[in-house]
């Protein structure tokens, strides 16, 4: 008889904590793991950044890169304007197909 409801028990118990883990193996593969891999090449980019690339900043502030270093970019506007900014505000690289396209 004891062993019966020592059974019972562990299955009601197993029967709760199963539909958790499935619902935490979901979001991880739908939610968490899709924002790690975005996260690792944006990362990617932004270490690849070198002189002369051209760029495209969060706020959508085209330029050529003049000056580069760990965590400050300056970037060219036109023939008199620099401004620098954060590595980090640089939303993405326009590759030189892109120009050509445009």
């Amino acid at each position: 008889m004891f062993y019966y409801a020592a059974a019972n028990g562990g299955s009601s118990m197993l029967g709760v904590v199963i539909p958790f883990v499935i619902m935490l193996a979901v979001f991880y593969f739908l939610l968490i793991r899709p924002q790690q891999k975005k996260q690792k090449t944006r990362n990617a980019m932004l270490r690849e950044l070198k002189k002369g690339d051209k760029i495209v900043t969060i706020g959508g502030l085209h330029g050529t890169i003049v000056e580069l270093t760990d965590d400050i970019v300056v970037i060219r506007v036109n023939d008199v304007t620099k401004l620098t900014f954060d590595r980090s505000a640089i939303s993405h690289s326009v590759s030189t197909s892109e120009t050509a396209a445009q």
